[in-house]
């Protein structure tokens, strides 16, 4: 197996598994967050069916498969219940089946996921979901068409495989030109690292350890990272062999000392260039009428590749000194036909600091009275200064990102916040659950509070403790100001501000649907939603890896039943002395001729024979 291949089935299966979590992290969290109930439900965004108008058009018209719902028996909220186990099953057949890893198969991955983004909201509109569509895509063109038995569509050319890589750089080295477009004088200082841990969404445990860092040794950080991300991405590129392992090591290095986002797309750094100046494997075939069919599918990916290409720079064009009218009108067009389908995008364009005079935290309170107030904490985010950050990964716990990022903003820009709150004082479980699911942890477990306040606090870690002993506190605070203001149901605020985001009930909900695929879909439901999103991947993840441990064990044990040393022995002395054997017998028989011939001279030259 060359390097080519091995370095794409490396990135095949990280694709499959990210799919993995990222369908089933979405699935335990959609009844608070899409159900009928929940803060953004999906069933007033959902798409609705007209029978007059072609199948295609609606779909083109509004790309997702949630349109299927009603022919299904299902409603909107068990629609993406579906989607969600149907990614997470097939991602799991594609990380533990190799046949599996196909083409076909990523393409229905990537459309699942782009079915749900469409009616995500809010919640589905990070960098991301962004990134995985992108990718996805990408993972759709550079697979094999294994499903299909005919060998000249069993491999790509590595055309669709300079893709990722070209993914890879814009999002390395357009997220260090972006820090330096943007003037942070965090950035140009290099104090960026100094807060960077600080600041991240939802910090890990060991945040608060490298935040005790001397800051010399941060500064260096800071300049690492922004080596990292502007001189080393041209590097993937590099006609030799070693400088793209060299770069590959580095971003490797430099994520486990940062703890930033890691991407399968790392893996095709490591890839050989020569591949690409082969002979496009798909026309090394026998027969004029497959080398043909191999050129036209080379020429199709070819093209594809070149017109993902070109696309993806428009979207890079607000940066600071590169403007649209640079872009040939052509571009720009097809950009605007395909962009309701998320195939490209621009990452870390607003890249500066945040943070830096503390961290911003949305704290929830609750009362009966208005008079004692009590905190509402939240199973991931920051709030009670002496609990320590967790460990989340890979889950993503959608609202508590929302609440990091709201703190950053007015409450006024975060139109789902009001809803969250008007859920909260209707005591919907759902909802509560996203907060916690331990309902002792919750303090309003047995009555929703009457009235509901939001307030903006600064957080920062704490120092260490003389004696270097772990901290009895991670965090301290000061408040800031007011967030949201208390409010209860019925409330002229509240009751305005639903209304100014559209977020108040127009019409009564519907009961849900008792088709026999709705009961199985509640069955399943109600095995998971006590249980922490966390925990539920977790333990997807333990019985990924011992699944594919037993097969590696299974196989060697099989493996080693084949092929036993003992009898083979013979056998392959047999087949040595088989040439032998051969080579002997063909001397004799020349020999004997030889010999014949000599016998015929002799008889010639006989007297008898004279006469």
């Amino acid at each position: 197996m060359g390097v080519t291949r091995i370095t794409r089935h490396m990135f095949l299966w990280s694709m499959a598994i990210i799919y993995m979590f990222a369908f089933a992290s979405l699935y335990v969290q959609i009844p608070g967050l899409y159900g009928n109930e929940g803060v953004l439900p999906v069933r007033l965004v959902e798409p609705r069916v007209n029978g007059s108008r072609p199948v295609l058009e609606q779909i083109h018209a509004h790309p997702s498969l949630l349109w299927l719902g009603p022919r299904l028996g299902l409603d909107a909220q068990q629609a993406m219940e579906l989607l969600c186990l149907a990614g997470a099953l097939l991602a799991l057949g594609a990380a533990l089946l190799e046949p599996l890893r196909d083409s076909l198969v990523f393409f229905c991955l990537w459309a699942l996921y782009l079915s749900l983004c469409q009616v995500g909201q809010d919640f589905l509109r990070f960098q991301w979901d962004s990134l995985l569509l992108e990718a996805g895509f990408l993972t759709a063109l550079v697979a094999p068409l294994n499903l299909l038995r005919c060998a000249t569509f069993r491999h790509h050319d590595a055309v669709t495989f300079w893709l990722a890589r070209w993914l890879l750089f814009r999002l390395t080295f357009g997220s260090g030109v972006a820090k330096l477009a943007s003037h942070c004088p965090s950035w140009w200082g290099l104090t960026a690292v100094n807060h960077m841990f600080e600041a991240q969404g939802i910090p890990l445990p060991w945040s608060w350890f490298i935040q005790q860092l001397p800051d010399w040794y941060l500064k260096l950080g800071t300049v690492g990272l922004l080596v990292t991300e502007i001189a080393v991405p041209p590097l993937y590129f590099a006609p030799i062999r070693s400088l793209r392992l060299a770069a590959f090591y580095i971003q490797v290095c430099v994520w486990l000392h940062q703890q930033l986002v890691s991407h399968p797309c790392f893996a095709l750094m490591s890839t050989d260039l020569r591949s690409v100046f082969t002979p496009p494997r798909c026309v090394c075939v026998r027969g004029c009428l497959w080398k043909l069919w191999g050129l036209v599918q080379w020429a199709v990916f070819a093209s594809a590749a070149v017109a993902v290409f070109a696309i993806s720079v428009v979207p890079y064009s607000s940066m600071e000194q590169v403007y649209s009218s640079k872009i040939l009108p052509e571009v720009r067009q097809a950009y605007s036909l395909v962009e309701r389908y998320r195939l490209v995008s621009a990452y870390s364009l607003d890249s500066r600091m945040t943070g830096v005079d503390g961290r911003s935290e949305v704290i929830l309170e609750g009362s009966m009275d208005k008079n004692t107030w009590t905190e509402i904490e939240f199973m991931y985010k920051p709030g009670n200064v002496g609990m320590a950050p967790p460990v989340v990964a890979p889950h993503q716990p959608r609202l508590d990102w929302q609440m990091s990022q709201a703190a950053q903003r007015l409450a006024k820009q975060s139109p789902w916040f009001t809803s969250l709150v008007h859920c909260l004082l209707q005591g919907n479980k759902d909802v509560v659950r996203l907060i916690q699911t331990d309902s002792a942890q919750y303090p309003f477990s047995q009555a929703p509070p009457v009235y509901l306040r939001a307030s903006l606090y600064r957080y920062w870690f704490t120092q260490t403790t003389q004696d270097g002993s772990g901290p009895n506190e991670w965090w301290r605070r000061d408040y800031a100001e007011e967030f949201y203001p208390a409010v209860q149901l019925g409330d002229a605020t509240l009751e305005a501000k639903l209304n100014q985001h559209g977020l108040k009930e127009k019409f009564p909900i519907q009961p849900s649907p008792d088709s026999p695929l709705a009961q199985v879909l509640r069955q399943v439901r109600g095995h998971v939603q006590t249980l922490p999103g966390h925990l539920v991947l977790w333990s997807l993840l333990a019985t990924v890896a011992t699944i594919w441990l037993l097969k590696t064990l299974l196989s060697g044990v099989l493996g080693g039943r084949k092929a036993k040393p003992t009898p083979a022995e013979p056998k392959a002395k047999k087949a040595k002395d088989q040439p032998a054997e051969k080579s002997a017998s063909a001397s004799s028989l020349k020999a004997g001729r030889e010999n014949s011939e000599e016998s015929r001279r002799d008889a010639d030259k006989s007297p008898k024979k004279r006469k």
